[in-house]
């Protein structure tokens, strides 16, 4: 007779228990690697990133062609990062804040036109949907159903865009806080 059973007569559960020790050894490595936790309670929000404002904004001072502004963000409110890109043929600089409240909002300047430096931000083309006023500029709005809203202004010869996933009293307050700032010097 023969040792084992027929193939034809293998079912889903010799299957399950053929599987059983490979997902037990992942598991295993999973753990010894740290790369894995049981969180019953839900995700628990983490340390924000430290990120130095100041010395971001002074070097791209000191490296773009035009004016970058230091603004005077909210007591509360934390860099937490930045970057620079190519827009269109132009410059951008963007640094990021968590607000008092827990959300994102992003400062991005450029030397680039409106419409590509939103195009770059969102992804894709967008279409103004208002206009909000903030201090002493008038800003254009980019929003929409299930989008995050882009606020653009023009300051002359630069574009001051504000996004993420604040409210727009944030905005407001981001907005209001980069145009009374001067532009840093080089």
């Amino acid at each position: 007779m023969a040792s084992q059973k027929p193939r034809i007569l293998h079912n889903n559960r010799d299957m399950v228990w053929s599987l059983a020790p490979l997902v037990l050894f992942c598991v295993i490595i999973a753990g010894i690697a740290s790369q894995c936790t049981f969180s019953p309670g839900g995700p628990t929000a983490g340390p924000i990133p430290d990120f130095d404002l100041d010395a971001a904004l002074d070097y791209d001072a000191k490296d773009l062609d035009f004016p970058i502004r230091h603004p005077g963000v909210p007591d509360g409110w934390t860099p937490n990062s930045g970057s620079r890109a190519i827009v269109d043929g132009g410059d951008a600089s963007t640094v990021g804040f968590i607000t008092q409240a827990g959300r994102y909002v992003q400062l991005t300047q450029s030397d680039a036109g409106e419409t590509p430096l939103v195009a770059f931000i969102a992804g894709e083309p967008r279409t103004a949907t208002g206009t909000e006023e903030a201090g002493e500029h008038s800003w254009v709005v980019y929003g929409g159903e299930g989008v995050e809203a882009i606020w653009v202004s023009d300051f002359t010869d630069t574009r001051i865009a504000v996004t993420g996933s604040g409210s727009a009293e944030e905005f407001e307050k981001l907005a209001t806080a980069v145009g009374d700032a001067q532009p840093l010097q080089p």
